[in-house]
């Protein structure tokens, strides 16, 4: 029997959504992100749950989008901007998610948390981080950006602009520092921990929290940020099509001797430069 790619189950009136592909760090298949989406929702929809939890199986907690698969699909939209702009607008559905449901969303993030998986631990409405996490969005290395450019409005737009520009990793102290997430705990203790935070938080009736919440986001796109998000990711699409240098060449390493070859490969360009 096969196991569930995306496990969902309630603790009171907690529910915990837990990704489970860790032979993949959990990387986002349209599996997992279909999985993911149908649970989500599924909690919002309890009228039992008050809080949900977004975690995940093994040792990271989400190293983005899985690039080191070439489906018909994805081969199919290569080179084409229009395919891309529509693939990328379900991804983008979907990392918005948590901002979108009347419940809260805490993301408990272990290991790596990058690309799209950084993406929606910040769309989630708190994060809480084991001391091993380490953030980033480091697809600029092969071409891409996005689909959520959702950084720059939870951290400010300099450090945004390096982390995106750059690629860098940060660890969980630094994202702390940035306001990217809220706390930080031991590993051995983060499903513990997580858990008595969701409970503390579900002390608070659910009609006040959904209407806190409802309050802030209608800040938020009374500021623009739905508007920009969506701005974000029309302007980031036709790169995905875009026959780049170091695009071209990643892909062909990639394709010929794996997905980790071609990751060292640029990290290998980098290193030379680092302080």
């Amino acid at each position: 029997m096969t196991e569930e790619i995306v496990l969902y189950e309630t603790d009171d009136n907690i529910a915990i959504i837990t990704m489970n592909r860790p032979e993949k760090l959990n990387a986002i298949s349209h599996e997992l992100r279909s999985g993911v989406s149908e649970a989500l929702l599924r909690a919002d929809d309890d009228e039992s749950v008050s809080v949900a939890i977004l975690r995940a199986a093994g040792r990271s907690f989400c190293v983005g989008y899985d690039i080191d698969n070439d489906s018909p699909e994805r081969a199919e939209r290569r080179y084409d901007a229009l395919k891309w702009h529509g693939s990328l607008t379900e991804d983008l559905r979907f990392e918005m998610i948590p901002w979108r449901m009347r419940k809260p969303v805490i993301a408990s993030v272990q290991g790596h948390s990058l690309g799209g998986g950084c993406e929606l631990a910040m769309y989630c409405d708190l994060t809480i981080a084991a001391d091993n996490a380490i953030f980033g969005e480091p697809e600029i290395h092969f071409s891409n950006a996005g689909p959520g450019i959702v950084m720059p409005w939870m951290i400010g737009y300099k450090k945004a602009r390096e982390l995106l520009y750059f690629g860098d990793f940060i660890d969980a102290p630094t994202a702390l520092d940035l306001g990217m997430i809220n706390r930080i705990v031991p590993l051995d203790e983060l499903e513990e921990k997580t858990l008595r935070y969701a409970k503390r938080l579900a002390l608070i009736s659910p009609e006040a929290l959904e209407f806190t919440k409802l309050s802030i986001n209608r800040g938020a796109d009374a500021a623009g940020f739905t508007n920009a998000m969506q701005a974000g990711l029309d302007v980031v699409a036709p790169l995905y099509a875009a026959k780049t240098d170091v695009g071209v060449q990643f892909t062909e390493i990639r394709q010929r001797d794996g997905l980790p070859a071609a990751l060292k490969w640029r990290r290998d360009q980098f290193a030379q430069y680092d302080d």
